[in-house]
Formats: C-alpha cells, structure tokens, sequence
C-alpha cells in the first residue's frame, strides 16, 4: 500500500509541474517562447523522477502486469494535481481563463478521431523526449530533446491528456463531453508512445 501510496504522490507531483508549464504557455503571448517555457513541466518530471503517465506508458512493453496499476495510480495523482491547480489559478489575479477556455473550445469543436491522431503524435513524441533523457549518454542532448519534442507537440497542436487536463480546469469547463474527450486523449497518447517504443526495443535498444 505504501508503494502505491508512492506512485499517487509522484503523480500528484508531475500533474503539478504540467500544470506550471500550463501556466507559463497560458501566460506568454508569443506561442514559441511559451512552447519553449512549457518544457519546464517535463524538464522537472525527468530530473526528480516524477510519475507522469505520457512519459511512462510506453514501458509497458518491458514492465510485468502489475505496472498497469503503477500507471493507473500515476495518471489519478496528475489529473487529480490538474484539476486543484486549474480551479486554484481561477481564484489568482492571472490574465489567463480566457485564452484557456479559447484552447478548449477548439478542442471540444474538433472530432474523436482528430483528437485521437493528434494525441497519438503527441504520445510519440512525450516518449521520444523521456527516453532520450534517460538514455542519453550525451548530457547536452537529454535536455535538447525535452525542449524539442516538448515544443514541436505544443506548435503543432497535439494533444496532451494532462496539460489539457489542466486547461479543462482553468476555463472551468467540466462535463461529460469533457470527459469522454479526456479518455480518447489518454488512448491516443498511449498508442503513440507504445508505437515509438515497439520501435525502439525491436531495432534500437542494445
């Protein structure tokens, strides 16, 4: 039980760094310096050993079963820090429930399927950025490739399941429509980084 306990903190903890990052993307008008600013969320979660499931789901090929519970937990303690961080900035003097309830509109306009291929990229690309961090032996380039992948998914308009669970909370927008949008988002993150993964144990891993 501890153990788990463990992973919920850990959770709780990355969805907190996502959600500065969500912060500082909601907060810069120039969409590259806040793609850039936003890698601090991932840059945190990689270098404190946080359990953030975008950047965890695609070790589920090279894990037991058990760790589907490690990211179940894990992903619970991110959307439960998304959310109380969300509703906290409503009650703060930041300029940022607008351009977040613009973001979410968009999202909620688009089609399942659009939104999974799209989460689906963004899964390549959070394991990609993760994996390279960890397995790097080139220390310029684990941080190069946070900042890249990080701001590619951003400028690209890629869906991300925990910074969009943070912007959902921010605009305030909470419903069932919300929720059903969040599963496909988690499913195509989770597609995506297994497809990379699949690749990288197959013909790259030594």
């Amino acid at each position: 039980m501890r153990e788990y306990l463990g992973y919920f903190i850990k959770g709780i903890y990355a969805g907190l760094m996502i959600s500065i990052g969500g912060i500082v993307y909601l907060s810069v008008p120039n969409p590259v310096a806040g793609s850039f600013l936003f890698s601090i969320g991932l840059l945190m979660v990689c270098m404190y050993k946080m359990n953030l499931y975008t950047g965890m789901i695609g070790y589920i090929l090279v894990n037991p079963p058990k760790y589907i519970l490690t990211l179940l937990i894990s992903l619970i303690g991110n959307l439960c820090a998304t959310l109380l961080v969300g509703q906290l900035m409503r009650f703060t003097r930041l300029d940022i429930i607008d351009r977040a309830t613009s973001m979410v509109n968009v999202k909620l306009g688009d089609n399942l399927f659009s939104i999974f291929i799209l989460a689906m990229f963004c899964g390549m690309l959070m394991y990609i950025a993760v994996n390279n961090y960890k397995t790097s032996k080139n220390e310029i380039g684990k941080y190069i490739g946070i900042f890249m992948c990080v701001m590619t998914f951003i400028l690209c308009g890629f869906e991300h399941c925990v910074a969009n669970m943070f912007y959902f909370s921010v605009s305030n927008i909470l419903t069932f429509k919300v929720l059903l949008y969040l599963i496909i988002m988690i499913l195509g993150n989770s597609v995506g980084s297994v497809i990379i993964s699949f690749f990288y144990n197959m013909y790259y891993k030594d």
